[in-house]
């Protein structure tokens, strides 16, 4: 055993996540594949979510913060529909981030994410043949800050699947919310009548449970989803997993300082 599977064997809640078990696997993909999304309440020990909480708080101060308007599919603005149209409607995303590198090297959360069993547990669930790192070194540990006011805005993801795990939920709001199969980004279908409905706040998303310590595999690329402002001056404190399904590849420079203000 490497270090980092035995690191892993005491910040992980074997009993009640069994992440080697091939029962378990299958019950955990047959959920995701059945509702696109999959939380796993109580994921690490209490004990390991609080040292994480504990290094977040102490690395909070190199933040970076942004503020960024984005229509919903997260493409550039098209001449070929007015300001109006929901291809072009803006809303609003606003956090702060800090960025793998910033990220301790004795952390349970990167043991967590160097792991290779917890890696195969997710290849498993997520029906993928192998997941790497990023090539850079800014982009496969992020941990999201939303103080009060702060939001993430309707969108859908680029990538066919996100892995986060909560630290700290907010007194109130910071919920994630989203509606599956609202769009067919295969055949082009962006669904532009509902996803204006959805904007102008006619239609009624559902709602995600998450308590500190949750793991959640979502699938986003057709489930357009948010994260509703922080209320309160408790911080929402998330990390996101990311990992690819090809070796090699890096964020894009443009991503990098958009989100991180920095290359490297």
């Amino acid at each position: 055993m490497n270090n980092n599977t035995n690191k892993l064997a005491s910040i992980l809640n074997t009993k009640s996540h069994p992440i080697d078990a091939p029962k378990y696997r299958s019950k955990c993909k047959s959920i995701l594949d059945r509702d696109g999304v999959l939380v796993l309440k109580k994921f690490l020990l209490k004990e390991s979510i609080q040292s994480i909480l504990e290094e977040a708080k102490q690395q909070e101060r190199l933040a970076y913060y942004c503020v960024n308007e984005h229509n919903v599919y997260l493409d550039p603005y098209d001449n070929n529909y007015p300001n109006s149209h929901p291809r072009n409607r803006t809303v609003v995303s606003s956090k702060g981030c800090i960025t793998d590198d910033q990220v301790p090297k004795d952390s349970a959360l990167r043991a967590l994410y160097d792991s290779e069993k917890f890696r195969d547990f997710l290849c498993s669930v997520l029906d993928e043949k192998a997941l790497y790192k990023y090539d850079d070194n800014l982009s496969s540990i992020n941990i999201h800050y939303a103080n009060e006011g702060q939001e993430l805005g309707w969108h859908f993801d680029n990538s066919s699947f996100a892995i986060t795990l909560l630290i700290q939920k907010p007194e109130a709001g910071g919920e994630f919310e989203y509606i599956r199969d609202f769009r067919n980004s295969k055949n082009n279908d962006n669904n532009y009548d509902q996803v204006l409905d959805l904007i102008n706040g006619h239609s009624k998303p559902k709602k995600l449970t998450m308590e500190n310590g949750s793991l959640v595999l979502f699938r986003g690329k057709d489930a357009i989803h948010r994260v509703t402002p922080t209320i309160g001056d408790r911080t929402r404190i998330l990390s996101v997993l990311a990992y690819n399904a090809s070796a090699g590849v890096q964020l894009s420079e443009s991503a990098r300082m958009t989100f991180f203000g920095k290359l490297n």
